[in-house]
């Protein structure tokens, strides 16, 4: 079908402290309102008939909070609001942060990028809202460009897209980082995107359950401190990594456990990851292997937060620039190419995960 799509260019002006509707579609039941949060930062509502998306349009075009049907699937934080800073810890309390491009990760000995990359809170110059129609039906979106030039080294432009649907309860985000320079563009890039772990919860995933696949990361980062028995659990998950699919109440996710997992797709590409709620509701993230071949889970589960990334779908794992480096990790952009990415996330019905849920069974018993 011909795709239709009108746009509606935004100013930080436009964002005041009493919250205002911007633009709305009545028959496709679909609007956009501004405001500031106390702390300054910009935010941008987008609703829909069965849920809403804040996002930061100028900081990160992070997508701060996830509500469909009423549930809140973003992670608990320390942060009841996002804040005016480029530092990842100072506002990590969103729902989904982009990261890159010349770093990922905790940075190592020899590292000069900030943790994650410049992109989780970068200062986006342009952003827009979009009305359109396409394959999935009506949507309302957010879009925007980051361009990040440091002379002598890097050159591109960040584009990404967020898109709520009419009657859906899933939602798409792409990114798409262009080469601005005559030279290669070194690349690294990774979605953090954090659903909230509820007790006895059970991760249903496209990856065969086994050591060999499900790898548990043993080195400690910097920035945390882990507590007694920490040790032995992490070497236990690594004995048995489908020791962590109930996230059964106690289990020392604290401050935090990581992942490395192989990911299967299926015959379109895609390679999906569910947590299912003991009441029945199920939330989701897809990815594509082709663009993002490594998979990444992170889980934290504290007094001051709660938060599970089924997957950090990446170009690479977030161990660095350098370590990555050795590992073969770091990609490069041709000059003028652009690397693009794809994801699909929010909350399904039983029917959906349970023809999902048999998808995944078919991949992982493949022999």
């Amino acid at each position: 079908m011909a795709h239709v799509q009108s746009v509606i260019h935004l100013t930080q002006t436009m964002f005041g402290e009493r919250e205002r509707t911007l633009a709305e579609s009545t028959e496709a039941h679909l609007a956009a309102s501004t405001f500031r949060f106390d702390s300054g930062v910009c935010g941008l509502r987008l609703r829909s008939d069965v849920g809403e998306l804040v996002l930061l349009p100028f900081q990160g075009q992070q997508v701060w909070s996830v509500v469909f049907n009423d549930r809140n699937l973003t992670m608990r934080s320390m942060f009841d609001q996002p804040y005016p800073t480029r530092v990842f810890l100072d506002t990590f309390g969103g729902f989904m942060q982009h990261c890159g491009v010349t770093g990922v990760g905790s940075p190592g000995p020899g590292d000069t990028h900030p943790l994650h990359g410049e992109l989780p809170n970068a200062p986006y110059g342009e952003a827009h809202v979009v009305f359109g129609e396409d394959e999935g039906g009506p949507y309302i979106g957010l879009g925007g460009r980051y361009r990040h030039t440091v002379a002598f080294s890097h050159a591109y432009a960040a584009q990404p897209l967020a898109k709520l649907y009419t009657g859906s309860t899933l939602f798409t985000v792409s990114m798409s980082i262009t080469n601005l320079k005559h030279s290669d563009q070194v690349l690294m890039y990774l979605a953090h995107v954090n659903f909230r772990p509820v007790d006895n919860g059970r991760l249903i995933y496209a990856a065969k359950p086994t050591p060999e696949h499900v790898r548990v990361r043993s080195s400690i980062p910097s920035h945390i401190t882990p507590g007694p028995g920490y040790v032995e659990f992490i070497e236990e998950l690594g004995r048995h990594p489908e020791a962590h699919h109930v996230l059964a109440p106690g289990m020392a996710f604290d401050p935090e456990a990581v992942f490395f997992i192989d990911y299967l797709a299926d015959e379109t590409g895609w390679a999906h990851s569910m947590q299912l709620h003991p009441d029945g509701n199920v939330d989701y993230i897809g990815h594509r292997p082709d663009q993002l071949p490594k998979g990444t889970r992170w889980i934290s589960r504290t007094a001051d937060q709660d938060a599970i990334a089924m997957v950090e779908a990446g170009t690479c794992e977030p161990e660095g620039f350098l370590t990555e480096r050795k590992k073969g990790n770091v990609k490069h952009l041709a000059p003028g190419s652009t690397f693009k990415a794809d994801f699909r996330i929010g909350s399904l019905s039983q029917s959906e995960a349970a023809t999902i849920a048999d998808t995944i069974s078919t991949l992982i018993s493949a022999p």
